[in-house]
């Protein structure tokens, strides 16, 4: 894929594929960590991949980014300070900024994602990289979460699949230090792929989130560029009260936020806890 009229071919899986028509090659290249492609679609807008993988488009990007912030920010209801591992094309720190906190850590290993996207697709980041409230740290997110004294109430790991750099990230090692991490409702998510193609994965970050966390389950939404089902995002909290947070609390709570969401409200918020039998029974 080099130029105009070809087809990017998703590599993700071995017997599935799917394919989005190049408009235009915007950047090629290959960082330290990674390949990075970011290219321009009529459909999507523009799409950022990382090693053949698509990670994010411009015209579906606020169903991944809204869900991972403002659920577990609203459950929670008092979050001053926020963590996030990887998120470098910005889109959580851009939600997560639209909530009044103190800070916002982000940790990020691979600094060139961050400037292709700021200078690619800025309008995933919006202005948050230049909040005041954004400390941005380029490292390997393992090491800062091993050596930092920092308590969070809330920490997202928005990382690519287990695979590459993001490995490391998988593991009951890395999940236990980030609920040591936590502040004492303090509640983590992640995302756990697309679970009907990646189930595998999906039971794998629940067995973790259950080793670390007194509640771990998953919630779900719906994002056309992952194709083929729903994306799974895992919950582990030290208490089960957020989990239950009730319908007319989250609707106070996002009343007062005063922002304008595409995909999460409320009611949204508690039917993505409800799952289909085919994803709770990973949980067995």
């Amino acid at each position: 894929m080099n130029e105009a009229g070809e087809w990017f071919a998703e590599t993700l899986y071995p017997d599935f594929q799917q394919r989005f028509k190049v408009e235009q090659v915007l950047y090629k290249g290959r960082s330290k960590f990674q390949e990075v492609v970011v290219f321009e679609t009529r459909r999507f807008g523009r799409v950022l991949a990382l090693d053949g993988v698509i990670q994010t488009t411009e015209a579906d990007e606020f169903v991944y980014h809204e869900m991972l912030v403002h659920l577990p920010f609203l459950a929670h209801g008092a979050v001053r300070r926020a963590l996030i591992i990887g998120g470098g094309d910005g889109g959580i720190l851009e939600e997560a900024l639209k909530h009044r906190i103190d800070k916002c850590v982000m940790v990020e290993i691979d600094g060139d994602v961050i400037d292709v996207c700021r200078k690619y697709i800025p309008s995933i980041c919006g202005g948050a990289f230049d909040d005041h409230r954004a400390e941005v740290r380029v490292e390997d997110g393992i090491k800062y979460i091993m050596e930092t004294k920092e308590k969070f109430d809330v920490i997202i790991v928005d990382s690519t699949d287990p695979q590459g750099p993001s490995e490391p990230l998988f593991t009951d090692e890395f999940y236990g230090t980030c609920a040591k991490r936590l502040t004492p409702r303090g509640i983590m998510v992640t995302q756990s792929g697309v679970t009907f193609m990646q189930a595998e994965e999906a039971k794998g970050t629940y067995g973790r989130l259950k080793r670390a966390f007194p509640d771990a389950t998953f919630y779900v939404a719906q994002v056309p560029s992952y194709a083929a089902g729903f994306m799974t995002l895992g919950w582990g909290c030290k208490s089960v009260r957020p989990r239950n947070t009730s319908l007319a609390i989250l609707q106070q709570r996002f009343a007062a936020l005063n922002i304008k969401t595409r995909y999460y409200t409320p009611e949204v918020h508690r039917a993505a806890l409800a799952l289909p039998p085919y994803i709770e029974a990973l949980k067995s």
